[in-house]
């Protein structure tokens, strides 16, 4: 049977990259992690010292910035050309700037380009904040993933502490809060719940029960192309 395509969107720290790796690995099918690349090219630009600001100089950095995945029994590792940036691009200065890199038109094109070639044979699973509605509009199944901020800053607040990163518990709200406001409001594609895709509230939930309320999403797909 061929294999489809699943896109997964929502806000920040709504369980995107979580689920969406252990879905693509209990699936068998590609996970590309859309918002690691954004972070990346965010990583580019401040270790280039380049101005935010400026979308002509984040773009001079795309042709020469080139983002590669690679699986290993630790998980997957990212690569801006052969540099590991796994950990770098999960800092909180990257944190704090990838909104203003990722609304930026030169860079949303380039990465759509990209993350579209990674789709087109179908078998993947994607996750971002506008992968449903730009990046792959005709997937086959669609999520919507959100939760409530407090919990989102919980789950971001746990995962800073296990990573040796000191943050401020109501510092992480304010700046999920402004991340929010920036993705949903951004002219060039916004974050946006896709017409077709099924929301699922991730508060309360464990990573399991999402996991399994998203296979049956696929489940439900499936056996509608038999």
């Amino acid at each position: 049977m061929s294999k489809i395509s699943i896109a997964i969107d929502g806000p920040a720290s709504a369980g995107k990259s979580t689920v969406a790796k252990i879905l693509a690995k209990d699936l068998g099918y590609i996970y590309l992690d859309t918002g690691a690349m954004y972070r990346a090219i965010t990583y580019a630009a401040l270790k280039s010292n380049c101005d935010l600001a400026s979308e002509e100089a984040i773009a001079k950095l795309l042709p020469t910035t080139m983002i590669t995945f690679k699986q290993t029994e630790q998980g997957q590792l990212v690569f801006i050309n052969d540099e590991d940036v796994t950990e770098a691009i999960r800092k909180p200065d990257v944190t704090n700037a990838v909104s203003q890199v990722a609304a930026q038109a030169a860079v949303r094109t380039d990465l759509v380009r990209r993350q579209r070639a990674f789709g087109e044979e179908g078998g993947i699973v994607m996750d971002g904040r506008d992968i449903g509605t730009a990046v792959l509009p005709n997937a086959e199944v669609k999520i919507f993933l959100v939760a409530s901020v407090v919990e989102r800053a919980e789950r971001r607040y746990k995962e800073n502490i296990e990573n040796g990163i000191e943050t401020d518990f109501e510092t992480l709200k304010k700046e999920i809060e402004d991340r929010d406001y920036k993705d949903t409001t951004r002219k060039i594609s916004p974050l946006v719940q896709a017409e077709d895709a099924v929301k699922i509230d991730t508060t309360g939930m464990g990573i399991a029960e999402v996991v399994s309320a998203i296979k049956d999403q696929v489940t439900l797909k499936m056996d509608k192309k038999r």
